[in-house]
């Protein structure tokens, strides 16, 4: 975990808004997240914890509720 993805992470706690599927992988990832791609999907799941898994679409803008799931799954 690099400081930058901790900033990454303080930032979607302050604003759930505007975010692009690119910041969530990239938070996913600096935090141990493997990231599976799928047909429309992308399925996340952590290797040392099975029950943290999850969905991402794979649309450019996505909705509000995706980046409150990275950031609870994160602090879980």
């Amino acid at each position: 975990m690099t400081p930058k993805v901790e900033k990454l992470l303080e930032q979607m706690r302050i604003s759930k808004a505007n975010w692009k599927t690119a910041d969530i992988v990239r938070l996913y990832e600096g935090f141990g997240f493997i990231i599976t791609h799928g047909a429309n999907h992308d399925k996340i799941k952590h290797p040392d914890f099975p029950e943290l898994r999850t969905t991402l679409p794979r649309h450019r803008d996505i909705a509000k509720v995706y980046v409150e799931i990275a950031v609870k799954l994160v602090d879980q």
